[in-house]
């Protein structure tokens, strides 16, 4: 494994730990969510510049489009639990109350 690769695979993985284990904030896990499409991003896009392949060169660029409209739908839902709960802390949600 190449260091680059190593650096990329890594911050995926500390995302998704840091996903797993700090979910008390929903900024905070919509912060590693954005770090792990991102480190996906960089990594699918060195791959298509390493392998030489014109025919996959698109697909980081759709996958970074998908990344923009998942980060803007998350923070329309932290701005909406924001103003209706007073907080974004994920352990006072409850689907049962409105």
């Amino acid at each position: 494994m190449t260091p680059i690769n190593f650096a990329f695979s890594s911050a995926f993985l500390l995302g998704l730990t840091g996903l797993t284990f700090h979910r008390t904030h929903l900024l905070s896990a919509l912060l590693c969510l954005e770090g792990m499409m991102l480190s996906l991003f960089i990594a699918l896009s060195l791959w298509a510049l390493q392998m030489n392949c014109t025919n996959f060169s698109i697909s980081p660029m759709l996958l970074l489009a998908f990344s923009a409209c998942e980060a803007s739908a998350g923070l329309a839902l932290l701005v909406a639990t924001a103003r209706t709960h007073g907080t974004d802390r994920l352990q006072n949600l409850s689907l049962l109350q409105c």
